[in-house]
């Protein structure tokens, strides 16, 4: 349990259970992504990304862009490469579901947020996917009103 009115900071009591946790698993392992980590203990991303970074600063884990944080070091921890990245997996089942009519042309689909929570991904991954989308055609964006499925051609 969280002690906010310690006097220790969130993220550091964060990253002391983080460490407890890691301690039990092997090295390559995938430790919780940061939207995890922010949603089992009612953080704000920063503060689970905070938490991340004190543990990769001590050496614990490291980090792949668009993977994920995974125990040890790069060199000494082998982890399972993905097939497809994240960002291409999202952007493949958003496409599968217009094409199954579950998005309707000219309507939006889930926004940033959303999509963070449901492929426990980071926004920057989710962002990816997205633009994937757009190169493809699948969706366009309206500035400060979200992203919707194209119509078909």
């Amino acid at each position: 349990m969280l002690d906010y009115e310690g006097d220790t900071h969130i993220y550091i009591q964060i990253a002391d259970i983080l460490r407890v946790q890691v301690a039990q698993l092997s090295a390559g392992h995938p430790i919780p992504s940061e939207t995890e980590i922010q949603q089992e203990f009612g953080v704000a991303r920063t503060t689970a990304r905070r938490a991340v970074h004190v543990l990769r600063k001590e050496g614990i884990i490291y980090t792949v862009r668009g993977e994920g944080a995974f125990v040890g070091l790069p060199w000494e921890a082998p982890r399972k490469k993905r097939r497809v990245p994240l960002f291409q997996q999202i952007a493949t089942d958003l496409a599968e579901k217009i094409k199954a009519g579950k998005y309707a042309p000219r309507r939006p689909i889930p926004g940033e947020a959303a999509l963070t929570k449901q492929y426990g991904a980071a926004r920057e991954t989710v962002r990816r996917g997205l633009a994937l989308l757009r190169e493809q055609g699948w969706i366009y964006t309206v500035a400060r009103r979200g992203s919707y499925v194209s119509q078909k051609d």
